[in-house]
């Protein structure tokens, strides 16, 4: 998909493009062109290199609803500490291409983002991913073992198989219906539940809109249709079953609020009070990969990197300098 003309207003609040043309990153926004599946894509990353280097990468991969742009205070805190940072938006989101027609799964994503590492030199870094990024970081640790110095996952997705305990099975074309009316009011809602534990700041006000103004913007069409292809990539690829495979140091961060749970909505009712019990799931993979460390945030939600930046930030600095 091309690119589309810049922001635009309408009565809810901004439109951008269907590769957040009008919306403004953090850090200057870098591009990899590369050709996947026959087709010519750009993948849009941001590279924030430190002014005192201690010679270390952290790969920040990020969540389904969620941008490179929105690690935004933990990329300012590894950078002060030394760290150099590359945060890749992936293919279907935020500033990269939104292909028409893409087999999207955890196996292309990983190689795409590999490929990208090895244009920039970037050599063992260790590799964080919240939410759907974090499973994107644990296929990225099975396939590429020896260039992972250590595998980081923020309140993944995939900790549990959602069809196999219930959750009716939805295709790409329901998938895209239910995100053709993704509104801000059904976001924020969404986010002030799971995201942030019920607790609501304006700062989490601009996030909303980028989501909800990709879906106000003359690329509505395909931004909903990759996105419903992406939903089923997550729901038929858990990861959990693989986790006795990693073999690179692993911490996992766990808010322990956080009920998400890709498609509860849609589970009979009786079965959605069981499904996203994070302080559970949280265990059980650090359980089954070997060695594990776990850190649990008893207040914090589906994403305790952005409700409490200092602290998450501070755990995660921490984590990584004794891998």
């Amino acid at each position: 998909m091309g690119a589309a003309s810049g922001q635009q207003q309408s009565e809810e609040g901004p439109a951008y493009g269907p590769e957040l043309e009008g919306f403004d990153y953090p850090f200057p926004v870098e591009r990899f062109s590369f050709t996947s599946e026959r087709q010519s894509l750009q993948m849009a990353y941001l590279d924030v290199k430190p002014d005192h280097p201690n010679g270390r990468t952290v790969v920040l991969l990020h969540g389904k609803n969620f941008c490179s742009a929105t690690w935004e205070p933990t990329i300012k805190d590894l950078v002060a500490a030394g760290y150099r940072v590359v945060a890749p938006d992936q293919i279907g989101f935020c500033k990269s291409s939104k292909p028409v027609v893409y087999q999207f799964t955890f196996r292309e994503l990983a190689g795409n983002t590999h490929a990208l590492l090895a244009k920039l030199g970037v050599e063992k870094p260790v590799v964080v991913g919240h939410s759907t990024g974090g499973m994107l970081a644990a296929h990225y640790a099975l396939l590429y073992p020896k260039d992972v110095s250590q595998l980081v996952m923020v309140n993944p997705l995939g900790l549990e198989d959602w069809y196999a305990k219930g959750v009716p099975l939805t295709s790409v074309d329901q998938w895209y219906a239910r995100e053709l009316t993704t509104n801000a009011d059904a976001i924020r809602a969404y986010e002030k539940s799971t995201y942030y534990a019920g607790e609501w700041q304006d700062r989490y006000e601009r996030w909303v809109q980028m989501l909800a103004g990709l879906n106000r913007g003359p690329g509505k069409e395909p931004v909903a249709w990759d996105s419903a292809l992406l939903y089923d990539m997550i729901m038929t690829q858990p990861v959990l079953y693989r986790f006795g495979d990693i073999s690179v140091p692993t911490l996992l961060m766990i808010g322990q609020k956080d009920t998400t749970a890709v498609g509860k909505d849609l589970a009979p009712p009786e079965l959605r009070p069981k499904l996203g019990n994070y302080p559970e799931l949280g265990k059980a993979a650090a359980k089954a990969i070997r060695g594990a460390k776990l850190v649990e945030f008893p207040d914090l939600g589906h994403a305790p990197q952005m409700s409490d930046p200092e602290r998450f930030d501070k755990a995660l600095l921490a984590g990584i300098s004794n891998p």
